[in-house]
């Protein structure tokens, strides 16, 4: 089926994109959860889509989806199921689902007595801030959220985040917070990230220093592994909650590891986030491959990286309430798809996942923008314009030409004979210098009334991509060999920063010397 791809591209790439978008414009999009995708602005036509869609049945998409939502073990590696969808699930499921999907709850409620000042600070008074503390997974998503609807957040309660271990980190979120009155938030699923201790121990210290023994009172802390979070307590209480073992770091945000996001938002606002992203899984659950967006978009993946052999996506997110997506997806998709591996220990075919990244219309268009117009390399963009239409006319107007202007000059580009009819006067040196390649794809992802449940929604659905994408490629993405070999380099590193004698590799003797 490969073979029979890639002669479908190479026909493909012979054609203008302009006139193969023209035969797809008035394509339905594929529609999911409120969402509306356009794809036709993609090197495909029906043939190629044909074969695209017969290669995704013969790879198993479908059965894959059953096996998620059944609880199947689809992380091989680990021996477990993958679980995070029970988390925003609306009915009592079974088994060890129903146990993840209850485990959010008592996050909620402690949420909403926090707002309702119901639980207080040390002295009884009401919680004025939270410090969220965690990193990856534990980090990317609850930043997301936050930035995304801080408008949405009742008054009184201020939310900071730390999550590197250089300590400026840190200080800067601690910056102006009094420890009487803030409320810290440690996340680490095993409890045993150095980032996190790290910084949980000093924002524990710098407690101490102000409450004494109720310190603790002001702790909570959200892991998988409890007896290692009471071991650092030695002895103490603090609020408690868990991350399922079978929910992924970086598929934790509508967990309890989200807890700073529930106090922040409130938990109503929360409960939106989770239900939008359900009717995401129950799309993506009963939706038939040919309509199935999640299945969709990890086909084009597939096609662009692996038979278009296209090393990267950008993705360009026309919300500003999106503006931080582009690094939330380059945890979710490059941590569990950068692989080459399978998990029965095999090399699979190269190239597999691109590297992702973005940012925000319009602002990139004053900076990564001119590459992708007039570069040497065509990349796959993706625009997702989801503004608030409810705000100033003039610039949703604005926005929304940009978007749409962009998306038409990569596809279309612009030609010698209509830069010197349009500007007859410059030189031959000039236009050369304005002539626009074109034949850059694009989709389109869209939402006309974004906000919370279509924020849930979304996010889901990238979930559910990355997903059956690892399936299309072989690989599992719910594990992170990589990611855990640089913890065991560094740790080994620590122990002989100073004596750089005793570094086993010579360049890294080198730079201690260099460094110290």
């Amino acid at each position: 089926m490969r073979s029979e791809l890639r002669q479908h591209a190479t026909r493909l790439n012979q054609a203008s994109l302009k006139a193969l978008a023209a035969t797809r414009a008035d394509f339905a999009p594929i529609s999911a959860a409120g969402w509306k995708i356009n794809l036709a602005r993609q090197f495909l036509d029906s043939d190629a889509e044909t074969a695209l869609l017969k290669h995704g049945a013969e790879t198993g998409l479908t059965q894959a989806a059953a096996d998620l939502f059944s609880g199947a073990i689809v992380n091989p590696s680990e021996g477990r199921p993958a679980l995070h969808w029970a988390l925003r699930a609306t009915h009592p499921l079974s088994g060890e689902a129903e146990t993840v999907r209850r485990s959010v709850e008592p996050a909620l409620e402690f949420a909403g007595k926090i707002q309702r000042g119901e639980v207080r600070t040390a002295d009884g008074k009401p919680f004025t801030a939270v410090l969220h503390i965690g990193i990856g997974g534990s980090d990317f998503g609850p930043r997301l959220i936050a930035d995304a609807f801080d408008d949405l957040a009742p008054p009184g309660i201020t939310l900071r985040f730390a999550a590197n271990v250089d300590p400026y980190d840190l200080d800067r979120a601690m910056a102006g917070l009094d420890p009487l009155s803030t409320l810290v938030i440690g996340v680490s699923k095993s409890f045993g990230t150095e980032e996190t201790l790290y910084n949980l121990g000093r924002a524990r210290r710098w407690l101490e220093a102000a409450l004494g023994d109720k310190s603790s009172q002001h702790l909570a802390l959200v892991t998988a592994v409890p007896e290692k979070a009471k071991a650092w307590l030695g002895g103490r209480e603090a609020y408690t909650f868990d991350m399922p073992i079978s929910v992924g770091g970086r598929f934790s945000l509508w967990s309890a590891a989200s807890l700073a996001c529930m106090i922040y938002l409130g938990p109503d606002n929360f409960r939106k986030i989770l239900n939008g992203a359900n009717a995401m899984d129950e799309h993506v659950r009963t939706a038939p491959l040919e309509s199935n967006a999640a299945m969709r978009l990890a086909l084009l993946d597939f096609w662009n990286t692996s038979i278009r052999g296209k090393p990267m996506r950008v993705l360009l997110a026309y919300a500003n309430r999106l503006r931080m997506l582009p690094t939330y997806m380059q945890q979710l998709e490059m941590e569990s798809n950068g692989k080459s591996v399978d998990s029965e220990g095999n090399t699979v075919e190269p190239p597999t996942a691109p590297a992702l990244w973005g940012g925000e219309g319009s602002v990139g268009q004053h900076s990564y923008h001119q590459w992708l117009h007039q570069g040497s390399q065509d990349v796959p963009c993706e625009f997702i314009f989801a503004p608030d239409f409810d705000r100033d006319s003039d610039g949703l107007d604005a926005l929304t030409a940009h978007a749409l202007a962009q998306a038409e000059v990569l596809a279309n580009g612009r030609s010698i004979e209509e830069v010197r009819a349009e500007e007859p006067r410059i030189s031959a040196a000039v236009s050369a210098q304005k002539v626009h390649a074109g034949g850059r794809p694009s989709s389109l992802l869209s939402h006309a009334d974004f906000g919370p449940e279509a924020f849930g929604a979304l996010v889901s659905l990238f979930e559910h991509r990355t997903y059956f994408a690892g399936k299309l490629w072989g690989l599992n993405p719910f594990d992170q060999w990589g990611v855990e070999r640089g913890k065991t380099m560094a740790g080994r590193l620590k122990a002989i920063l100073k004596t750089p004698s005793e570094a086993a590799d010579p360049v890294t003797a080198a730079l201690l010397r260099q460094i110290f």
